[in-house]
């Protein structure tokens, strides 16, 4: 979770266990009609798709796909009710599904909350497909997706949507209806806080609540997250953004609790909130229930995907393995024994990166990697001094919830791109609801005289708040302070916006990597416009950034 989350739920009286953090303080389709549950009305006990269907993990050969079928009325998200269901799927090239390409038959049950899911293989690479579910004469909408290039194919570019943070109280969902409006994406990257567990008004704060979600209290049970997720794809654009295009994502905190760590949360009081594994449990359970996603190392999200030899893509599971955060300015961030990644998961990135032989390194990672401090000290003071007293040897960091607060992990990460010469790495990041475009160096202190290591792109929130948002003032007021502050102490970082909502553009060709960032006009307006704002490029073999004059596309 963001420094600004900490301060909208001490605005708004609902944290029960936060405090402020002081920095963050002084700071190819048309669009897929969704006319209801399915294409033939419903009676009260026959089956409907009111949750949309979804694909996800897309492979050269095959993609993930999902849907829920409700099997009669009263069997809601979380319910535990309503009878075993088959559901039949169908893949096709065609719209029309003449030529059907695969087909299978699931049986939907109450043990996993009536999802399907179907991991479909035998599919042609690079290929466009359509499907769509039955059960019982309903006919689920009719969802696109698309297989990704052979393994040693060289295609001429890929195009992700990258998305973060969307609260459902917080406003529409307009950046997914605008993705979805594209014909151009290959997939769409979710960086985590595909929902939100808070009760209402939790956050952002009984004033900013622009519509309430399923349940009204906070999400601790099985039952409860079901129905969370049950909620969210309720939401048209959501489903229209699914049914559009293949999803890739990971999770972050808010998918189970705020500031989760391996071994509890900020948002979780052992005892008066049950036990935190049985929590972390029920949470992961609704997640691969509900998500089109493939579970991973021990029901992780950390895996990897790839597209042809132009792009492997790295995502990282920063929740289930980390040590529990320091302190807002103490030195434990810099103890060699806690971790953000664990052990073995970073072990794994290291050598799926050095293995690699595709032109881009493209790393998920649901927090910002790049070093943010306030107050920088030149770079031979600030080893003695940090030594003397206590403080962290790369400055005081803003946000401890980032790898700023894992500094040993992060140090051992870019020390083996550059001892490797591993070029072309690519961080995507979301969780601060901002977007920021940084060069990642090797020693902040002495940038740009010293190298970097990589690039990375930030993205802002879908509709989680931002600064101005939080303390309820206009645009372009608190935040130009903060933007200030923030560029004054960190050259690598080039580009900061700290008011928009909206998504991001990634376009990654052979010769460079391209984020376009994209600003919706309203969150609290469900017909909400968009807007190009700026977009930045690294060429290949370079690792660092610079401005381009206008969007791919």
């Amino acid at each position: 979770m963001t420094d600004l989350d900490q301060i909208a739920a001490r605005r708004a009286h609902h944290s029960r266990r936060t405090v402020v953090k002081a920095a963050a303080a002084g700071a190819g389709a048309a669009v897929i009609p969704l006319a209801g549950a399915s294409r033939a009305p419903a009676a009260e006990n026959a089956p409907a798709f009111p949750h949309g269907v979804a694909s996800g993990d897309p492979l050269p050969d095959g993609v993930l796909l999902w849907t829920r079928v409700t099997p009669v009325a009263d069997a809601l998200p979380g319910s535990g009710r309503g009878p075993d269901t088959e559901v039949t799927w169908e893949v096709a090239e065609d719209a029309g599904f003449t030529a059907v390409a695969a087909r299978g038959t699931v049986t939907a049950t109450a043990a996993t909350d009536h999802t399907v899911k179907a991991d479909v293989r035998g599919l042609r690479p690079a290929t466009v497909y359509h499907y769509r579910f039955t059960a019982g004469g309903a006919v689920s909408p009719t969802g696109r997706t698309r297989t990704t290039a052979a393994h040693d194919a060289a295609p001429a570019g890929l195009r992700l949507g990258v998305v973060s943070c969307a609260d459902w109280e917080a406003g529409w969902f307009s950046a997914y209806r605008h993705l979805a409006g594209r014909a151009d994406l290959d997939a769409v990257l979710h960086l985590g806080d595909y929902i939100y567990e808070y009760g209402t008004g939790g956050f952002p704060g009984a004033d900013g609540v622009v519509r309430s979600h399923v349940p009204a209290h906070e999400t601790l049970t099985l039952a409860d997250y079901r129905a969370r997720h049950g909620t969210y794809k309720t939401d048209p654009d959501l489903r229209r953004l699914h049914a559009t295009h293949p999803t890739v994502a990971i999770w972050d905190d808010h998918e189970v609790a705020n500031d989760a760590w391996s071994g509890g949360a900020e948002n979780h009081t052992p005892g008066a909130e049950g036990d935190w594994a049985e929590r972390v449990a029920a949470a992961k359970q609704a997640y691969f229930e509900w998500m089109p996603v493939r579970p991973s190392v021990a029901g992780t999200t950390y895996r990897r995907l790839r597209f042809g030899r132009l792009a492997d893509l790295h995502l990282l599971d920063l929740r289930s393995f980390r040590s529990q955060q320091a302190s807002l300015g103490s030195g434990r961030v810099d103890d060699p024994d806690r971790t953000i990644t664990g052990r073995g998961q970073l072990d794994w990135l290291k050598s799926g990166l050095s293995a690699s032989d595709a032109s881009w390194q493209l790393v998920g990672t649901s927090v910002m990697i790049s070093p943010v401090a306030f107050g920088a000290l030149p770079a031979d003071l600030l080893g003695p001094l940090a030594e003397l007293l206590g403080l962290p040897r790369e400055g005081l960091a803003v946000n401890p919830d980032q790898w700023d607060g894992y500094t040993a992990d992060r140090r051992e990460l870019l020390t083996h791109l550059r001892d490797g010469a591993i070029r072309n790495t690519v961080f995507l990041t979301g969780d601060i609801h901002t977007a920021w475009a940084n060069d990642v160096p090797l020693k902040a202190a002495t940038y740009p005289l010293s190298a970097t290591a990589a690039t990375e792109f930030v993205v802002t929130s879908v509709t989680s708040d931002n600064l101005d948002d939080i303390l309820r003032v206009p645009p372009n007021t608190a935040s130009l302070a903060a933007t200030a502050a923030v560029r004054a102490a960190n050259r690598h970082v080039k580009w900061v916006e700290m008011d928009s909502h909206g998504y991001g553009v990634l376009d990654v060709t052979p010769e460079r990597a391209q984020m376009d960032y994209y600003a919706i006009t309203d969150k609290t307006d469900p017909a909400a416009g968009t807007r190009w704002l700026r977009s930045y490029r690294t060429r290949s073999g370079t690792s660092r950034l610079e401005r381009a004059d206008r969007p791919v596309h």
